[in-house]
């Protein structure tokens, strides 16, 4: 190294007036893992996509198609009214089958509001500027109602479609309407448990892959930076605590999305899964992303903060460097799951920063005696790591 930080640091500030700020050195060819990331998300989900993409198209096709074939069937007037049952099996279709269900039933209810506010009005006569005014904003107001989900947009859009196009035929088509929007329902529904309903595990533990990598991949620029000859050559990892974030927020979305996927879907007893253990890995790891964010910013306020107060001792770099490096490795995924060697890696890593706490409190020199200690912050962030990844 040959240099302390607090010496690199003032190196950096009279050669970097003239140099980009960490967060412009993200463009050119070492865009680092913020494009790396970003790319491997596209490029490696985009099959997964496009193949869900396509089996939902074809279930909602068969699903209209069914439900076309089946609305005629219908008794009395509701088979007048046929081209209805294709848009329920549309408009209730959801890649789970908790999710058709639970859309499908708040339409049916939204849909059935509409209606009776419609009625309601019509009982005073025909519509009038004043009478659609009401319809509207009540039907509004009723659209707030909690956990109504997309029924809501049902209810004044309905509501004006029978009061203005129904006239005095207005019960007939409520009637086919609200039976024939049930039947595309319940045809959606049936199609959704019977052809290959989704279960996304294997989404939700490629996202958990993914945000174990990108946290490993921090650590290990970190500390890499740490070990170069200062000023340090990779600096993009200066700019990347707001990827660290949006990759925790993914899996979370991944884990819930996996536990929406397996409610009311017959597949879960040939293919049970513990999500508990799932959210409770998610919950692990925001917690190391949060300790990531803050050792990111420590660090860089060493580096290029012209007003930072605190400072990292020359001897600490390197220990501190490998420290990181160890961490890093822990956090790497695994082609499979291997509790034994998972635990080396956490003995390697904990015996490497238990030295560096060791080494911490001797390193500081005179220089550094005023200024508040930077590397004990950051090994603490480092043990807070460990301790949560020993769970």
């Amino acid at each position: 190294m040959g240099r302390s930080m607090l010496d690199a640091r003032a190196t950096l500030r009279r050669l970097g007036r003239s140099q980009r700020s960490p967060s412009d050195r993200l463009g050119g060819s070492d865009r680092g893992i913020a494009v790396r990331v970003g790319s491997s998300l596209r490029l490696g989900g985009s099959t997964v996509l496009h193949s869900r993409r396509t089996h939902f198209a074809f279930k909602a096709a068969l699903a209209a198609g069914l439900a076309f074939l089946i609305a005629p069937l219908m008794p009395g007037v509701a088979a007048q009214y046929a081209y209805y049952a294709p848009l329920g099996a549309l408009v209730s279709m959801y890649p789970t089958v908790a999710g058709t269900l639970r859309q499908g039933m708040h339409t049916l209810v939204g849909l059935a509001l509409g209606i009776g506010l419609a009625f309601l009005l019509i009982a005073f006569g025909n519509p009038t500027p004043f009478t659609v005014g009401v319809l509207v904003g009540i039907g509004v107001l009723l659209a707030g109602i909690p956990r109504l989900g997309a029924g809501t947009d049902w209810i004044p859009s309905v509501a004006l479609f029978v009061l203005l196009v129904g006239g005095k035929n207005a019960e007939n088509m409520s009637f086919g309407y609200l039976v024939q929007i049930a039947v595309g329902v319940a045809v959606g529904l049936a199609v959704n448990i019977l052809i290959f309903p989704p279960l996304n595990f294997d989404a939700a533990t490629a996202s958990v892959n993914r945000l174990r990598l990108v946290l490993s991949q921090q650590l290990t620029d970190m500390g890499s930076a740490l070990q170069e000859q200062w000023p340090p050559r990779h600096e993009d990892w200066s700019g990347r605590t707001e990827t660290l974030s949006d990759a925790a927020r993914a899996v979370r979305l991944a884990v819930q999305k996996a536990d929406d996927s397996r409610r009311a879907n017959p597949r879960r007893r040939r293919y049970p899964r513990d999500l508990n253990a799932d959210y409770r890995t998610v919950e692990n790891l925001e917690r190391v992303t949060f300790h990531i964010r803050d050792i990111t910013e420590v660090l860089s306020d060493v580096i290029w903060n012209e007003d930072a107060p605190y400072a990292i001792a020359e001897a600490l770099s390197a220990p501190l460097g490998e420290a990181m490096l160890s961490v890093g490795e822990l956090l790497q995924p695994l082609e499979e799951e291997d509790t034994d060697e998972r635990r080396r890696r956490h003995d390697a890593a904990t015996a490497v920063v238990d030295h560096l706490i060791a080494q911490s409190g001797t390193a500081r020199g005179d220089d550094l005696a005023d200024a508040p200690d930077a590397a004990a912050a950051i090994v603490l962030s480092l043990h807070r790591i460990l301790r949560v990844l020993r769970q």
